[in-house]
């Protein structure tokens, strides 16, 4: 949610649909590994549950350090608004998608939901990678909603936001909250 927000409302909306995109791919392989039995391998191990969670956490308090990087480097930019691009450039487009894929991949949480949740509505009789690759679709197109509806609401103010003071609180923010969380999953058990 972090990062949704913190993207919609610097770079706006378009260039937050990559962001999103990448989670819910995220979202959707992990309900595939679950399905596929990796969920269970990951809830049973606590080798596997380990490794995930520390590339979870190195994943989180890298993008925070990166947001906090970012800032310090700009001070004493320009204070001008800064202009949003319209169209995201190709490598910026990647870049976005795979960070959103990233920060759901190394969520080992997520794997942990899965194996919790789905099984309880897929029926005996059912197939269960197909029934679970199903709910995981209606899932997806639940928070592709809500998310992408968020990201506008967000963008629209985003002038606001591109504010040179109200950016850098917000990336400060931003970073501080994503190093948080990746301390939390290091050391959660």
């Amino acid at each position: 949610m972090a990062l949704i927000l913190r993207r919609a409302a610097i770079r706006g909306f378009r260039a937050t649909i990559p962001t999103v995109l990448g989670i819910e791919l995220g979202l959707y392989l992990w309900a595939l590994a679950a399905a596929a039995g990796f969920a269970a391998l990951v809830a049973a191990s606590e080798v596997a549950y380990l490794v995930l969670r520390v590339v979870g956490a190195g994943v989180l308090v890298y993008l925070g350090g990166r947001a906090l990087w970012g800032v310090w480097r700009e001070r004493g930019a320009a204070t001008e608004v800064i202009a949003v691009p319209g169209e995201p450039r190709r490598r910026g487009w990647w870049g976005a998608f795979g960070e959103g894929l990233a920060v759901n991949l190394a969520n080992p949480k997520a794997a942990v939901f899965m194996i919790a949740f789905y099984p309880q509505f897929v029926p005996a009789d059912a197939p269960l990678f197909a029934t679970t690759a199903a709910l995981a679709l209606l899932q997806v197109a639940i928070e592709l909603t809500l998310y992408l509806a968020l990201a506008a609401g967000v963008a629209r103010t985003g002038a606001w936001f591109r504010r040179p003071t109200v950016r850098r609180r917000m990336e400060v923010a931003s970073g501080a909250v994503l190093i948080a969380l990746g301390a939390r999953v290091a050391v959660d058990a």
